[in-house]
């Protein structure tokens, strides 16, 4: 019987390397400090988007947004304003805020607009369906856009898209690719396990009344992906979200 071969030098250099890079891989240390540039170079990347997605977002505002048009909007979205005053520097439009009840933080949103010279009109939550039929477009900011095409965003939002679905008003959403999530809303059809201070819907000086019902105050609202018609993000542009 013939002799078994000796391995080459590179075989034996080839088998050396591996089981030292086995050994590096296993040793904590080494894999944080291989690690460490990498997740600094990937939060330097969430900084960056951070700083320039109003921007990026806003870019295409002319082209979605036409002149003579009344856009209705609900709460404050930094991204929703910075998109609409983008729009302002080529078209003439009239933007109505729902105010937002109970956090009122539409109030801010109007005054912001308005200071850029927008006309904007201030109503009451309970006028949005009314006032529908003479809307030419939605436009909703978002806090999460989740993995099925949906999203969570400030109470009202399901209002409003569902009377502007109503209408088959178009209903468009403005927010960074940072917002989207490979999460599910697995908790609720039409909220998130968020909620607000309850007692700025029924105040505890209603005694009587507050002893006897459960006041919930949800913060986000879940919306459906068939309820809006267009994304639009800072990297991505536009896409469907279904």
């Amino acid at each position: 019987m013939g002799q078994p071969k000796k391995q080459s030098t590179t075989q034996k250099s080839l088998a050396a390397q591996g089981k030292a890079d086995f050994t590096e891989s296993n040793d904590p240390e080494s894999f944080a400090q291989g690690l460490k540039p990498v997740l600094m170079e990937a939060i330097q990347d969430v900084l960056d988007e951070l700083e320039t997605v109003y921007d990026n977002v806003s870019k295409g505002a002319k082209d979605h947004i036409h002149s003579d048009e009344i856009i209705l909007t609900i709460g404050k979205s930094k991204t929703v304003e910075s998109y609409l005053k983008a729009a302002a520097h080529y078209r003439n439009f009239t933007v109505i805020v729902a105010e937002t009840c109970p956090s009122f933080s539409g109030h801010e949103m109007a005054r912001g607009l308005s200071s850029a010279g927008i006309s904007t009109v201030l109503v009451p939550d309970s006028s949005i369906y009314a006032i529908m039929s003479r809307v030419n477009k939605v436009i909703l900011g978002a806090h999460a856009i989740l993995a099925n095409g949906g999203m969570f965003a400030v109470t009202g939002s399901l209002l409003v898209a569902t009377a502007a679905r109503a209408h088959s008003t178009p209903v468009v959403i403005c927010a960074g690719q940072f917002k989207l999530t490979p999460l599910w809303n697995v908790y609720h059809q039409y909220g998130a396990l968020d909620f607000a201070d309850p007692s700025s819907v029924l105040g505890f000086d209603e005694g009587s009344l507050v002893d006897k019902v459960d006041v919930i105050n949800p913060y986000y609202d879940y919306v459906a992906p068939e309820l809006f018609d267009v994304y639009i993000t800072n990297e991505l542009g536009g896409f469907f979200p279904i």
